[in-house]
Parts: C-alpha cells; sequence; structure tokens
C-alpha cells in the first residue's frame, strides 16, 4: 500500500509568503503558482539575503540547483535563469526560487554558505553554462576538464561541439 504525499495547502504557502515579507522587507518577490508548485523570481542582487530568508522560513534543504538559457525564448528579457529548488522537510512543501542573468556579468554569490550541498550543484552550472559563483570554497571544473573552454549547454554552443574532444586525451582502461 502506498501513501500519498499530500498537497501542500494554501494556507502553508500564505504562512511562508508572510514570514519572507518579513524577512525581505524593499526586495521586490514575484509570485507564482501552477498545478501547486509554487514559484517566486526574486533579484539577483539580493540573492544571499534572500536564500537565507528561504531557509529561515523552512526550506532547509537545497533540493536542486540548476540554470536555464532562455537564449532562444520570444518573450525572454533575460539570459539565463539560475534555479534553486527548495525543501521543506518537516511540511513536504517545495518552492522554486529564481533569478536573472545577462552577459556579460555572470556572476552570482555561492549559495555554499547557506547550503552546504550547494558545492557540486554550482560546480556543475558553472561547466554547463558558464556562471560563475563567487566565494565558492572549491570553484574548478567539475564534470569537464580544466582546460575546456567552452560551455556545453548554451543554446549557441553547436549540437555536435567545436572539436574539443579531440583534442583532450583519453586514458583508456589498458593505461590506468
Amino acid at each position: 500500500m502506498t501513501t500519498e504525499t499530500p498537497k501542500p495547502s494554501s494556507v502553508e504557502i500564505d504562512a511562508v509568503k508572510v514570514k519572507l515579507a518579513d524577512s525581505l522587507i524593499g526586495v521586490a518577490l514575484e509570485w507564482s503558482e501552477f498545478r501547486d508548485q509554487y514559484r517566486v523570481v526574486f533579484p539577483a542582487t539580493e540573492l544571499l539575503k534572500c536564500l537565507n530568508a528561504f531557509k529561515f522560513a523552512g526550506f532547509e534543504q537545497l533540493s536542486d540547483l540548476t540554470a536555464v538559457d532562455l537564449l532562444e525564448y520570444s518573450n525572454a528579457t533575460d539570459r539565463f535563469e539560475v534555479v534553486y529548488c527548495l525543501l521543506n522537510v518537516d511540511t513536504g512543501l517545495r518552492l522554486i526560487a529564481k533569478t536573472y542573468l545577462n552577459e556579460p556579468d555572470l556572476t552570482i554569490p555561492s549559495a555554499t554558505s547557506v547550503w552546504s550541498g550547494a558545492d557540486w550543484l554550482e560546480r556543475e552550472v558553472y561547466d554547463m553554462y558558464g556562471i560563475l559563483f563567487s566565494g565558492h570554497p572549491n570553484f574548478k571544473r567539475l564534470l569537464l576538464p580544466q582546460e575546456f573552454q567552452s560551455f556545453p549547454m548554451r543554446k549557441d554552443y553547436p549540437v555536435k561541439g567545436r572539436g574539443e574532444r579531440h583534442n583532450f586525451p583519453v586514458i583508456t582502461r589498458a593505461e590506468s
């Protein structure tokens, strides 16, 4: 027998909104909901202040951190969306917190001071999209060689690559 996870009530999210409004005075938050999924957009300039407030409001787990390249979206005004997927482990309430960045300044503060689990997630976002996280304790490539110069998840990156894979030595099992 499986138990279905109860859907978060609007009362729970309303309480979170009040708590956040009290701790983020003067910060413009844009809320939306779709199919019981709650999203909030906040300014990148207030990133650490907002992330700390989200944690204080009960979202003590960062379950994922990723980015989206909005280059080919016709209605997009920003190039990159940085997405923090948060979870309140006590209530099961989830929150998708987003902020936006544009070139040439793709640097935001690291969330590792709020959630240590942001470490590898931020390194992956850098590897794939080129977004820098200032103050990261171990900022180096995670998935690609240090010499790699491109960011393969960007929409302007060629589908077949730029021939980079032929320039890196591959160690076979026999050699290791």
